[in-house]
């Protein structure tokens, strides 16, 4: 298994430029089975789990193309078949088929997805959407399984604010019939991205951004080229690790305002920054301050996916700061990673936690738990006196693409053995 070497106490300079949202472009590369034109789409982050949806749609038929971060799509030729294979079980967006499957075939049989271990997520959200617009639920035993003669469109309230839930249904409302609205719909930067895109090959949908989507169903999609928008995740992951190695680094390719809370946050520690049109340039801070609590929750609130990135940050922090993960019970798991590091804290209960700072990080050697844990393990290995071995980067590198190029770019020491 791949690992990182990462020897600790540089500080990164310079400029990065953010590669295209995973989760946006993973719902999107699903969508395109909802028309029979061919799609250009641009700006696709070269990482593990792009390829596994490919593959998953080569699968059913589509011709594929994938080169210099540009994905061309033609499902004109595809075919029905089900989804029943191991590479699914390691993808939660796997999921995302679903909807485009019902839509284009009327059925839809899968294995259970995957992906990173961070508690339970169960499917309800998805298969109540899913049945307000026709569809009928055969199986969720052994297998995820839906039939429909025909969907129409109707007034649904979703369970919960569940992303891929959200996109699941909107893509199944595209091409129903009639008029559908979508009620606590979630509107995270890359959901919009969905619905733009939808709306490009043609589909009606207006609400984009807002908890309310409505939807007009189109009797067929277009094509279109189309550039996914960048990753504000991997943005706040190199913004954390500019601020905790003291350096002054330009992110270049995202909307700062996709991250409002998060920049909140850096206020309050006192880490300055300053907005581009399309970038944020961190500065060197004079001295940290301190952060009572972080709260996830769905956009625009504080990301879960940056949770464990920023808690590292607040193992620098002055005092206790309170750690509220409010999405998944498992997320808090990497803490006993930091621990070997010297980080101290309280795990209150599977939720929460306390942290504790001014902590110094030692170099030592410690495991990615999912990808975005594995992005905070890197943070602490950047900001650690010493050497740190970093196992288990896989999960990393199914979310990040080239980050240990774009690190040593900016001058941090890291390498892949």
């Amino acid at each position: 298994m791949a690992k990182y070497i990462v020897q600790g106490g540089k500080k990164l300079n310079g400029i990065v430029k953010i590669s295209g949202s995973k989760n946006a472009a993973l719902p999107i590369l699903s969508a395109t089975l909802l028309t029979n034109q061919k799609i250009i789409l641009k700006n696709v982050p070269d990482i593990a789990d792009i390829h596994s949806m490919i593959a998953l749609l080569q699968s059913l038929g589509c011709e594929v193309i994938f080169e210099n971060n540009t994905v061309t799509v033609d499902a004109g030729n595809a075919k029905y078949r089900d989804i029943m294979s191991e590479g699914i079980c390691n993808m939660r967006a796997s999921i995302l088929l679903l909807g485009p499957l019902l839509a284009r075939f009327g059925k839809a049989k899968m294995s259970f997805p995957g992906g990173c271990i961070l508690g339970k997520r169960p499917v309800d959200a998805h298969l109540t959407a899913l049945e307000g617009l026709g569809a009928e639920v055969l199986d969720v035993n052994d297998v995820l399984s839906l039939k429909t003669d025909k969907l129409k469109g109707d007034d649904i309230t979703l369970s919960e604010m569940s992303v891929t839930a959200t996109e699941n249904v909107v893509m199944g409302a595209v091409l129903a019939e009639g008029e559908s609205t979508i009620r606590l719909a979630a509107a995270e930067p890359h959901v919009q991205d969905l619905c733009n895109f939808l709306n490009k090959l043609g589909a009606k949908i207006s609400g984009i951004g807002t908890h309310k989507l409505q939807i007009t169903g189109v009797k067929e999609l277009g094509g279109c080229e189309y550039s996914i928008t960048g990753d504000y995740l991997e943005a706040g992951t190199f913004a954390i690790a500019t601020a905790l190695t003291k350096g002054e680094v330009e992110i270049q390719g995202i909307d700062p305002h996709h991250l409002d809370i998060f920049w909140n946050k850096f206020k309050e520690l006192g880490i300055p920054f300053t907005f581009g049109e399309n970038s944020v340039t961190v500065h060197p801070y004079e001295s940290l301050g301190h952060v009572e609590k972080i709260r996830t929750a769905v956009y625009p609130s504080f990301p879960t996916d940056l949770q464990a990135p920023f808690t590292v940050l607040l193992t620098q922090a002055q005092g206790e700061s309170h750690v509220y993960e409010t999405l998944f019970e498992g997320r808090l798991n990497y803490l006993f990673e930091l621990e070997k590091m010297g980080a101290k804290f309280e795990i209150l209960n599977p939720h929460q936690a306390q942290i504790i700072g001014p902590t110094k990080l030692t170099g030592v050697p410690i495991s990615s738990w999912d990808i975005r844990a594995g992005a905070a393990m890197v943070i602490a290995a950047l900001a650690a006196q010493g050497t740190s071995e970093i196992s288990n980067i896989g999960f990393i590198d199914r979310g990040y693409e080239n980050l240990e190029r774009k690190l040593k770019d900016l001058g941090a020491s890291i390498e892949r053995r």
